[in-house]
C-alpha cells in the first residue's frame, strides 16, 4: 500500500514538472495564457523555460517568414477586360501578442489575408488598365515594333506605361501591410503569380491573334510574291538586253564577213573577168535547174552559149 502510494506521488510530481516546463525551438515564438489571457509578454529566447502548471498554457507561433497563396480571383480591369489574378505573398507574426489576441492562430491570418490582400488586389487592378498589370515599362519589343497593327502588340507599342505591374504590386503591398499592421502581422513581399483572360475571352482572343497572324502572314506571301514578280521583271529586262547586244554584235560581224566576201568577189572579177563571168554563170545554173528541168534556150543566149562549149 505505501509503495503504491509512493509510485502515484511520484508519478504526480513528475507529471507537474513535465507541465510546468517547456522550450522554445530557434523559429519559435511563445505567448503565456492564463486561464484565457495572456500573461507578460511574449518570449522569444530558444531554450528551456518554466510556467504554473495547469494553470497557464503555452502558444507558440512561428518567427520564419510564412507563405500565402491566395485564389485565383476574376477581377474586371479599368479597360473593361475581365482577368483571373493569382497572388501571393510573404508574411511572419511580428507582434505575438497581438496577434494572439486578434487572430488567435496561423489558420485564421491566413483567412484574414484572404480577405486583405485578395480585397487591396482587385481594388488596385480595377483602377488600372490590363497594360498596366500586364507590363511594368512601355519598352518596345522589335516584333511589335515590324507588325505594330497586331491586336495586343499595337497597344503594347503605343500606350504608355503610368504605373506598371511592380509599381502596382507596390501599392498592394502598402495598402495591405497598414491594414494587417493591426493584428501583429508583417508583410515583405506582394507578387501577381499569373495574369489571364477569363475562359470566355480567351478563345475570342486566340482566334483574334490566329486571324491577325494569317493576315501578316497573307501580307508577307503577298509583298514575297510582288518582289518576285520585279525580279522575274529585272530578269527579262537584262536577258533582252544580253540578246539585242549579241544580235547587235553578230550583225557587225556579218556585215564585216558579207563586205570581205563582197570584197574578195570584186577583187576576183578585176583579176579575171571573163572567168568570174564563168563561174557566177555556173552556180546559177546549179542554182537554178533540177536534175528533170526542161530548158528552151535561144541560140544567142549566153546560157545555150555556155552548154554548147562545155560539150
Amino acid at each position: 500500500m505505501r509503495g503504491l502510494l509512493l509510485a502515484v506521488i511520484v508519478l504526480a510530481g513528475l507529471i507537474i514538472v513535465w507541465s510546468s516546463v517547456y522550450t522554445i525551438a530557434e523559429t519559435e515564438q511563445v505567448i503565456i495564457t492564463q486561464f484565457g489571457e495572456p500573461v507578460g509578454r511574449p518570449h522569444t529566447d530558444p531554450g528551456l523555460h518554466l510556467k504554473v502548471p495547469f494553470i497557464q498554457t503555452v502558444h507558440t507561433f512561428d518567427k520564419r517568414w510564412l507563405e500565402w497563396s491566395g485564389d485565383p480571383n476574376q477581377i474586371p480591369t479599368k479597360d473593361k477586360k475581365y482577368i483571373w489574378v493569382d497572388t501571393y505573398t510573404r508574411w511572419r507574426v511580428k507582434d505575438a501578442l497581438l496577434f494572439y489576441q486578434r487572430v488567435t492562430d496561423e489558420r485564421s491570418a491566413q483567412s484574414r489575408l484572404d480577405d486583405i490582400v485578395d480585397g487591396e488586389t482587385r481594388n488596385v487592378i480595377a483602377n488600372n488598365d490590363l497594360i498596366e498589370v500586364v507590363r511594368s515599362t512601355d519598352r518596345t519589343f522589335p516584333e511589335f515594333e515590324e507588325n505594330a497593327d497586331v491586336d495586343m502588340g499595337a497597344a503594347a507599342v503605343a500606350g504608355k506605361i503610368a504605373m506598371g505591374r511592380d509599381k502596382i504590386t507596390r501599392a498592394i503591398l502598402e495598402k495591405s501591410r497598414h491594414i494587417v499592421a493591426e493584428f501583429g502581422i508583417e508583410l515583405v513581399d506582394v507578387q501577381i503569380r499569373r495574369v489571364n483572360y477569363v475562359a470566355e475571352v480567351q478563345q475570342k482572343v486566340y482566334d483574334r491573334m490566329i486571324s491577325e497572324r494569317r493576315r501578316i502572314a497573307e501580307r508577307s506571301r503577298s509583298e514575297g510574291n510582288g518582289k518576285a514578280a520585279e525580279i522575274r521583271g529585272q530578269k527579262e529586262r537584262e536577258l533582252k538586253g544580253i540578246q539585242s547586244e549579241a544580235y547587235r554584235k553578230a550583225q557587225e560581224v556579218m556585215g564585216k564577213a558579207d563586205g570581205e566576201s563582197t570584197r574578195i568577189y570584186a577583187e576576183a572579177y578585176g583579176r579575171d573577168p571573163a572567168l568570174y563571168q564563168f563561174l557566177k554563170t555556173m552556180e546559177t545554173y546549179r542554182k537554178t535547174f533540177a536534175a528533170d528541168t526542161t530548158l528552151i534556150l535561144s541560140t544567142d543566149g549566153e546560157f545555150f552559149r555556155f552548154l554548147k562549149e562545155s560539150k
